[in-house]
């Protein structure tokens, strides 16, 4: 529950710097170079990427596992007696 959490908080901190450069992008006047946008936009790209390599990291180390449709429908495949159970 703890990574999931981790998880969608650097979801939240993502969408809330790209919100932040969106508005420093209208507030900005013409010809003006906006450094705090830029910001925004290198941290945004700096969460991207280190929670892309945590979701693999601990996808890789198996302490997420894959939950859903795919996940049900590989675990078929791999136990077929699950299935006829049924």
């Amino acid at each position: 529950m703890l990574i999931k959490s981790f998880i969608i908080i650097a979801f939240i901190l993502i969408v809330v710097s790209l919100a932040s450069a969106l508005r420093q992008l209208m507030q900005r006047k013409e010809g003006e170079t906006s450094d705090k946008m830029f910001k925004s936009l290198v941290i945004r790209v700096g969460l991207s990427i280190s929670l892309f390599i945590f979701i693999v990291v601990i996808y890789a180390t198996g302490t997420l596992e894959p939950q859903g449709i795919g996940a049900r429908m590989q675990y078929l495949k791999q136990h077929p007696e699950a299935q006829q159970a049924k």
